[in-house]
């Protein structure tokens, strides 16, 4: 067990993936129709993991990257997050088993890690 029990998801996908190629290669109404089909599928996986997410997160924008050189605009492959709460960080993963992410959209994967305590906090 990590000591803890709240877990980031990353949702992952390149714009310049097989699926996202594949997605975008999609007739218009094909695409809304799925587009469609894959909201509904996450909004019931929200529903059925609701009492585990601590936080619904959301998409995510264009990227800036700061650093000490100054800043810049960036391109990174991390497309939405969401925040919940598990036993274990094995039984956080399986929560996003099957994923409409990249069940239904062009979506390549979702990374899920321990938010640990902040060392002497």
């Amino acid at each position: 067990m990590s000591g803890t029990d709240t877990y980031l998801a990353i949702f992952l996908g390149s714009k310049t993936s097989p699926q996202m190629t594949a997605w975008m290669a999609l007739p218009e109404g094909e695409r809304r129709a799925r587009e469609q089909q894959g909201m509904a599928a996450w909004k019931a996986w929200v529903e059925k993991h609701q009492g585990a997410i601590a936080g619904m997160g959301g998409p995510l924008g264009k990227t800036k990257k700061v650093g000490k050189d100054g800043i810049a605009d960036i391109s990174n492959q991390m497309g939405a997050f969401t925040v919940v709460r598990a036993a274990s960080h094995e039984a956080a993963a399986k929560m996003f088993e099957d994923h409409p992410h990249f069940t239904i959209f062009p979506g390549e994967s979702i990374e899920i890690m321990p938010v640990l305590p902040i060392p002497g906090g």
